[in-house]
């Protein structure tokens, strides 16, 4: 397990420099993730499929092993989809929540949609993330209080105040299952992303402007793409308006929406949601 000093460990989201130390860690963690992944190419790898999970690679094992030798300390918990889950975490402030690789299909096709994705957990909250993109270069880095980068740069979530012309990103899977059919005529053009962590990314960098989920996500998906919209100034939210709570038992989510503050109530009107009170 990574060491850190017992000063840290305590506090690591009270403020600015405990949470920039935190994204030390993640980017360490994001590059030596990096590494390992230039030993894989995706249509080479060794595949099996998890029953009722979709497929998972050795190179999805082989990063998850690497995190969770580089990020955890003693003090944190560790909820990873390559991981047995240790209810252990429950019982902690802090909890790393870690997908490997997110969009293990499109990694294996040769899609450049997948990424490694790490999100940092206090009190059940995502205050802290790392979402680094090998196949394209790119990395996102953010907590709630430094702000957000993007390859090294500030970042912030899309100044648009209408749907009318935006972009949202869709779920590939969702996309070709049909479910966005509905959208077809609407004012924002609909664009399929596989990773959904990749997708959250996209938004908090202002690259895209909202994105939303038809089926449920584990906190390991999306974790850290919700704690980048947020450091982006974006707004993360469930199906019913409410905050998102992380580090539950059951470590799911049944809906995910994040878009800037502005286009909240036209997304909520456009899912056919009540609007609401933040």
């Amino acid at each position: 397990m990574a060491s850190m000093s017992d000063t840290q460990a305590g506090t690591c989201g009270g403020g600015a420099e405990l949470q920039t130390e935190a994204l030390r860690r993640i980017q360490r963690a994001l590059e030596a993730a990096m590494e390992v992944l230039r030993g894989f190419r995706g249509r080479s790898v060794r595949v099996d499929e998890k029953p009722g999970a979709g497929p998972v690679t050795e190179a999805d094992r082989a990063v998850n092993e690497i995190l969770a030798k580089v990020l955890p300390t003693e003090e944190e918990g560790w909820l990873s989809e390559e991981s047995h889950d240790d209810r252990a975490r429950l019982d902690k402030r802090r909890v790393w929540a870690v997908d490997p690789l997110d969009g293990t299909r499109e990694f294996v096709a040769g899609i450049p949609e997948w990424c490694v994705s790490v999100g940092l957990l206090e009190d059940g909250r995502p205050i802290a993330g790392g979402i680094a993109n090998p196949a394209t270069g790119e990395l996102f880095l953010g907590s709630l209080e430094t702000g957000m980068t993007y390859n090294g740069r500030k970042a912030t979530v899309s100044a648009r105040q209408s749907l009318e012309g935006a972009v949202v990103l869709a779920s590939r899977s969702e996309f070709d299952r049909g479910e966005w059919e509905r959208f077809r005529d609407a004012p924002f053009i609909v664009r399929p992303v596989g990773s959904v962590a990749y997708k959250l990314a996209l938004v908090a960098a202002g690259l895209a402007d909202a994105t939303w989920t038809l089926v449920p996500k584990h906190e390991w998906d999306v974790a850290a793409g919700v704690a980048l919209v947020e450091a982006a100034g974006g707004s993360a939210h469930n199906r019913d308006g409410g905050a998102l709570r992380f580090n539950q038992p059951r470590p799911w989510l049944a809906g995910l929406i994040a878009q800037p503050p502005a286009l909240r109530s036209a997304v909520r009107c456009e899912l056919g949601l009540p609007s609401d009170v933040d």
